[in-house]
């Protein structure tokens, strides 16, 4: 009876299993397989990455915001007038926050038009020191987003062509004038910024092998100076 005892009691240890811990101990509920549960949280991950979160989630909302009310808005509201007004406010609240904030604190980059005197127009292009390292989720969001949404509403645009509504065309119009605004802008200021990095780095090349030489020549007219001076004596 004894010997049984023993034996049920070295099963029972065997069948226990240690603590999940973060020494990486099997637990009875994790994935054998080795899939990674993580995997359904990207949304929640990208933000634990995010240098500016708050910026990136109203870079998101206002588009989506658009996107859904146009969408679905006539499921909820009975009125094509208000599902109108609120997709076009969401549309301008997108294009101002890109324009001015996402762009500046996502990617560092920031753009402006300027109207002259004599009418033409000039455009402004801003851009963060070549030395900020920008954070890669961010700047992977905001160039994958900013370039995907104006061809969606040209999906919708297609839509409402072969479907004959062209009250609802107006607005995928707005909208795609809008972003297409923003992607040009965006797209030449980057430009700009790798212009002008470029220029720099060549500037201060070209200054500090001028410095170099400058620096060597008159240590060598110094030095002949002083030699002379000494063997004058």
């Amino acid at each position: 009876m004894a010997d049984e005892s023993r034996v049920n009691l070295l099963q029972a240890d065997a069948a226990i299993q240690p603590d999940d811990l973060e020494a990486g101990t099997a637990s009875p509920n994790r994935n054998i397989n080795g899939n990674n549960p993580s995997r359904n949280n990207a949304v929640r991950e990208y933000f634990e990455q995010s240098s500016h979160p708050i910026a990136a989630f109203f870079f998101l909302a206002f588009r989506l915001g658009a996107l859904l009310m146009y969408l679905l808005g006539s499921i909820w509201i009975d009125s094509f007038t208000l599902v109108f007004v609120v997709t076009i406010l969401l549309l301008a609240f997108d294009f101002w926050t890109v324009k001015n904030v996402s762009g500046r604190l996502l990617v560092g980059l920031r753009w402006w038009n300027e109207i002259q005197e004599d009418g033409s127009n000039r455009w402004v292009f801003e851009s963060a020191s070549p030395h900020r390292k920008n954070n890669a989720a961010d700047s992977r969001l905001f160039w994958t987003v900013l370039y995907a949404t104006p061809v969606l509403w040209a999906l919708l645009a297609l839509t409402c062509i072969f479907t004959f509504k062209a009250s609802w065309l107006v607005i995928v119009v707005v909208a795609i004038i809008l972003n297409v605004a923003n992607v040009y802008g965006y797209t030449q200021c980057d430009k700009d910024a790798k212009k002008k990095w470029a220029t720099g780095i060549a500037t201060q090349t070209a200054l500090g092998s001028l410095g170099s030489s400058a620096t060597g020549f008159v240590g060598r007219a110094v030095g002949s100076g002083i030699s002379q001076l000494f063997s004058s004596r």
